[in-house]
């Protein structure tokens, strides 16, 4: 697989790094930071496949997907990736001109299985069931389990290690907003963190920043010190797991 290549466009670098590291084992990969960027890039050609944000600056998936059409640039499948999940949003998607769409937070198991019927339809996908038995209420290890299936232990480890370190910078940016009192910028970020905790199924993380998030969204501040303490404390657990290698022990 590692002879296919995929252009992942997403305007912001946590995501792009989650992708990137959970498929940049499997194939070779190219980012692109909005549409126009993906729209450039794609003339230059060289790529298999195209993984695309709708909710982009500058100029949206679904305006670059009509570009990318009525222009003729390229018939490799073009994925959708949107925080939109039920089955008429997903169907619109398709109804646009995508080949298919993935919904927010991506599942590391679906992606890599989409990318491979897309790029590879004749190889057999691995197997596998989620381990829906784990207690563990702070990660879902069934993520790490079917990660397990693609990479080794070591890739795994750096793709947690990566999405700390990025975290990390996020929080701390929350940190000055609150202090500010800039409620309404936290929003943004802290749906970052949500998407991305929840893609590499880091539960008691993707809980506390969904919870925060909803009381943004809605201009309930009356909260927002105790949702940001609970926040970086919940973040600080997750640092001491996986400094501590707590979080992997069971896979060593």
């Amino acid at each position: 697989m590692k002879n296919k290549k995929v252009l992942i466009v997403d305007d912001n670098a946590l995501n792009r790094k989650v992708f990137e590291n959970i498929i940049g084992h499997n194939f070779h990969y190219d980012i692109a930071r909005d549409g126009l960027e993906a729209i450039d890039k794609i003339r230059q050609g060289g790529f298999d496949l195209v993984l695309m944000d709708i909710q982009m600056p500058k100029l949206d998936g679904i305006s670059a997907l009509k570009i990318i059409k009525e222009d003729n640039l390229t018939d490799i499948p073009i994925i959708a990736i949107s925080a939109y999940s039920n089955q008429t949003d997903r169907e619109y998607f398709l109804s646009t001109g995508f080949d298919d769409f993935i919904a927010k937070p991506v599942k590391p198991k679906e992606l890599l299985e989409t990318l491979q019927q897309h790029l590879n339809p004749d190889t057999p996908i691995v197997e596998g069931t989620e381990n829906t038995g784990d207690t563990d209420e702070f990660l879902d290890h069934g993520v790490i389990t079917q990660l397990l299936k693609y990479h080794t232990l070591e890739n795994i480890k750096e793709v947690y290690f990566d999405f700390l370190e990025e975290t990390e910078n996020l929080v701390d940016e929350i940190k000055n907003l609150v202090i500010l009192k800039k409620y309404s910028e936290i929003g943004e970020k802290l749906h970052i963190i949500k998407g991305n905790s929840g893609t590499l199924g880091i539960k008691l993380l993707f809980n506390v920043s969904s919870k925060f998030e909803s009381e943004i969204k809605n201009s309930d501040f009356e909260r927002v010190e105790d949702n940001f303490a609970l926040l970086e404390n919940t973040l600080s657990e997750f640092k001491e797991r996986v400094s501590n290698k707590n979080l992997f022990i069971r896979y060593e």
